[in-house]
């Protein structure tokens, strides 16, 4: 174990890079003709992060005296708005920074601007319930038997895909 990363913290990171990598696969299958995201690396990092908020918006939901029902139909609803929310931001900024526009939801009925829309929503919030009931409870196990010196040094592998990134984009290198 990394002796600076207690086992918790590491185990949060085993979570972000394997939903970061999975993301990245299923996009990849789903919309073949679009790069996933602007780095080179093979993960969408903002699947790791919208995963780990949506078990975040779990635990704090699970922590009240709900029925099982509510506490689906309420993470249904803030997950659906949250990472709608990410993604409309996301699209802004990879726009705004990059000069790309990756996905356009404007051919859409209720699209919120570009970059997200009502569909888009009901398919986020569907997709957190599978995972917090379905998909991450059977992955787990395998989540947890990561090495961490793997994830350290995906860690690593991230931050120079980061640099290289942002060094391309001010236009440093090619």
């Amino acid at each position: 174990m990394c002796k600076y990363i207690d086992g918790d913290d590491m185990y949060y990171l085993k979570i972000y890079f394997f939903y970061s990598i999975l993301g990245h696969l299923v996009e990849s299958i789903v919309n073949p003709k679009v790069p996933s995201g602007i780095l080179y690396g093979y993960w969408s990092p903002i699947y790791g992060i919208g995963v780990m908020l949506i078990l975040l918006i779990y635990h704090m939901i699970r922590k009240r005296t709900l029925s099982r029902q509510k506490r689906i139909v309420y993470l249904f609803i803030l997950a659906a708005v949250i990472i709608s929310s990410i993604e409309a931001i996301g699209g802004e900024l990879i726009e705004l920074f990059c000069g790309r526009v990756f996905w356009n939801y404007e051919n859409q009925l209720f699209h919120f601007g570009k970059y997200t829309s009502l569909r888009m929503g009901i398919i986020w919030g569907i997709s957190s319930v599978l995972l917090v009931y379905v998909i991450h409870p059977f992955l787990k196990p395998l989540i947890r038997k990561i090495p961490d010196t793997l994830i350290v040094v995906l860690a690593s592998l991230l931050v120079v895909d980061f640099l290289i990134t942002i060094l391309h984009l001010k236009g440093l290198i090619l």
